[in-house]
């Protein structure tokens, strides 16, 4: 039996260039490791908008207690997400 994939979020709004820069490192991440992504929009959330309107894209990990912000590299986000760096 497998484990279950890492859940990975990216809080991110429409036409937003740094969050499809985010997501394609996600992505890129995605055909190395087991993850699964869901892709949050703030703008339909007034609390979302309130708590990462200026700071997306936003990365969180169900087994991660804080957040990435960015900017980050590639790099900072294997780390972030404590996966192995090959």
């Amino acid at each position: 039996m497998f484990p279950p994939a890492m859940k990975v979020s990216l809080y991110t709004t429409s036409g937003c260039h740094l969050c499809e820069l985010a997501l394609a490192q996600i992505q890129a991440l995605q055909q190395q490791h087991d993850m699964t992504l869901t892709e949050v929009e703030i703008a339909n959330s007034d609390t979302l908008l309130d708590r990462y309107g200026i700071r997306i894209p936003v990365i969180t990990a169900e087994h991660c207690p804080n957040e990435l912000a960015w900017p980050f590299s590639i790099d900072q986000l294997k780390s972030f997400l404590k996966l192995s760096p090959g």
